[in-house]
């Protein structure tokens, strides 16, 4: 399309192509009309030609064109200036049909639903059907997937179940090796740790770390991942609290297996001259717990046999069921300042735990008067693991929950924790921890699910100090598709999940981290058949 204007301004002329003859001329007569007014007018009137030429080629391209081009154009524009959608090419029937519930017990003991996209193309092709029929056909495949979907989700769920509650027969059998070796091997016997050490279990200036387990394969790769990688070994002592069936075998294994210069202390519960003074308000509110919990859940059977519930809850309700919440080491960390009454900083550690660096510069963190140094767990774009808030672990539909706290607090993690004892014992913390526990149990577990962090989450509310990402990773028994590259960086790794990484089920390329604290020549390992998976 080509304008010309003659020098004079007298004329103006338009060519709409190469080829065209000419379209419009006018010839001004009078100058009385503003030349400057009039080319304005022919320089819009230029443009809009232009585009509605544009759009009848663009109709012309997309198929038949049956409108003219100012009716193609009020077409394309009148639904925008005034606010409407253009009108939808599915017949309204395919929406209502589809639209409509469909009950799972009018699929049973169906025959003639296609059982994939192939078979249904086929039928569609063959068939002649009209759009109704279509669409009752589309929404039975449809609703036949998505159960057995959900059906295929929930047994995952229930064999990772299974799987990471049982103890797996090698951890079985090393516990059952080195309780006999304790027995016929002095060497196994061994005070832990030698007379002219014990003093430094109560001096300050040493490094002191708790770790409360039962797993004594999973015990001995976080004490040797920490000795291994703190820069002064020497002033590291490593308390292991265990229970009384444990405590024999965790023995054996520390006194055969030494990580000197380190200071290695192993101590059954029943040890401990608070633990046993009277009653302990732990155990107590653990009994319970397990009487209600019995009572309530109806055990794993009852759970995946809900018709209603999404997979996700009901993995939920499945992981609540784990021995480990109910496992006397989970809870008595609660307990600390009475366990250790002359020590005034240690740092806990879980037993699904790697140290990956040296963990000395914790001490120099400043608490700010603060009790407990964590990493929250609402600071990332991972919705499974790092998006955790307050809403997340309590029950905000709870009269008693809502109106105590927020739902959008950030939650923070327990596995790698700085406990400053002394501005504990100050608080009324383990009080807090102790009501919370009783009063979800007098609700029938309605307060919270699963184990110890929700009441943590309450009793150390305003006494948390946030730590850097960097000395705590989690979620390594969660899923596999967190970066090996990230994990490997990271001063702590934790494998809180199902997928432990002495399971079956752990992620390959993950574990690989943790594994490399275990020596699979060593002869307790290699006669219990401990392989890397």
């Amino acid at each position: 399309m080509q304008l010309h204007i003659s020098p004079s301004l007298r004329h103006v002329t338009v060519f709409p192509g190469k080829g065209f003859k000419e379209f419009i001329k006018v010839k001004v007569a009078s100058r009385r009309v503003s030349y400057r007014m009039l080319f304005y007018f022919l320089l819009f009137f230029t443009f809009l030609l232009r585009f509605v030429f544009v759009l009848t080629a663009v109709d012309g391209i997309d198929g038949e064109n049956k409108c003219s081009t100012i009716g193609c154009l009020g077409k394309k524009l009148g639904p925008r200036i005034l606010g409407r959608r253009s009108e939808s090419t599915v017949p309204e029937v395919i929406y209502q049909t589809l639209n409509e519930p469909l009950g799972k017990l009018e699929l049973q003991g169906r025959f003639d639903i296609p059982q994939t996209l192939e078979e249904f193309m086929t039928e569609m092709k063959s068939g002649g059907y009209d759009a109704k029929t279509f669409a009752i056909k589309l929404r039975e495949m449809v609703t036949l997937m998505e159960e057995r979907t959900r059906m295929a989700k929930i047994q995952e769920y229930l064999y990772r179940h299974v799987a990471s509650s049982s103890i797996p027969k090698q951890l079985h059998c090393l516990s059952l090796s080195l309780a006999n070796e304790h027995t016929n091997n002095a060497a196994a016997r061994l005070q832990l740790p030698s007379a002219e050490l014990v003093p430094a279990l109560v001096d300050n200036s040493y490094f002191h770390f708790v770790l409360a387990s039962d797993n004594v394969l999973a015990a001995s790769v976080v004490a040797t991942s920490l000795v291994r990688n703190f820069l002064r070994p020497q002033k590291v002592v490593l308390h292991i609290i265990t229970d009384r069936k444990t405590y024999y075998p965790m023995q054996a294994w520390f006194s055969l297996h030494s990580l000197s210069p380190a200071i290695i202390e192993v101590k059954a519960l029943h040890h401990f001259d608070w633990f046993t003074k009277g009653k302990v308000p732990v155990l107590e509110a653990m009994e319970q717990d397990q009487k209600v919990r019995s009572q309530f859940r109806g055990g794993s059977s009852a759970i995946i046999a809900n018709t209603t519930e999404k997979p996700k809850v009901i993995a939920a309700k499945l992981q609540a069921l784990s021995p480990k919440y109910n496992s006397v080491m989970n809870h008595i960390r609660i307990h600390l300042p009475e366990l250790f009454p002359s020590l005034n900083k240690v740092v806990f550690l879980d037993d699904d735990i790697v140290v990956q660096t040296d963990l000395s510069p914790l001490w120099d963190i400043e608490m700010n008067g603060k009790v407990n140094g964590a990493v929250e767990t609402c600071t990332g774009e991972d919705k499974f693991v790092m998006s955790k808030k307050l809403k997340s672990y309590l029950n905000f539909s709870h009269p008693l929950i809502s109106k105590n706290f927020n739902p959008n607090e950030c939650a923070w993690a327990y596995g790698m924790n700085i406990f400053d004892l002394e501005a504990w014992r100050k608080t009324n913390i383990s009080n807090i921890y102790h009501y919370w526990v009783e009063q979800n149990i007098k609700s029938d577990l309605s307060l919270w699910q699963l184990g110890t962090l929700p009441p943590g989450l309450i009793a150390f509310h305003g006494h948390v100090h946030v730590i850097d990402p960097f000395w705590h990773m989690l979620g390594l028994g969660y899923q596999e598709n967190t970066s090996f590259v990230d994990a490997e960086s990271a001063g702590v790794v934790h494998y809180n999940g199902r997928a432990k990484p002495w399971l079956e089920i752990a992620f390959p390329q993950l574990s690989k981290l943790w594994t490399k604290y275990v020596d699979f020549s060593d002869k307790f390992i290699k006669s219990c058949h401990i392989r890397a998976s």
